[in-house]
């Protein structure tokens, strides 16, 4: 799965020692998930807001997510990744699919 529409935050640094470098937060993969409930529009609305995505780079994630089954939306720390995650799943629903109940399904893991 290519990440060239997946928006990469930079990682947090936890404050150093004198003469050690700072060590790296590892990173976690914002994922979202295909269903049949949601429109290209809603998930390019979702993105720009959530994300700052462009449209063209929301569309881009929306197609992928459709074809693919899922995306990468995000690679950044756990804590960062989980409010991403929370925020996709409190977006409500869509108001242009009459099937849409409620928000898309994220999940996080760890990067590799």
């Amino acid at each position: 799965m290519s990440q060239s529409n997946a928006a990469v935050a930079e990682p947090e640094v936890k404050p150093a020692e004198p003469g050690k470098k700072p060590k790296k937060q590892p990173r976690y993969h914002v994922i979202l998930w295909d269903d049949p409930e949601h429109t290209y529009d809603y998930v390019i609305r979702m993105m720009k807001e959530l994300f700052h995505m462009s449209e063209t780079a929301g569309k881009q994630l929306a197609e992928q997510v459709d074809k693919t089954g899922k995306a990468i939306c995000l690679t950044t720390t756990l804590e960062h990744a989980e409010l991403k995650r929370d925020q996709i799943r409190a977006f409500g629903r869509d108001p242009k699919s009459m099937k849409s109940k409620g928000s898309m399904y994220a999940s996080i893991e760890p990067a590799p």
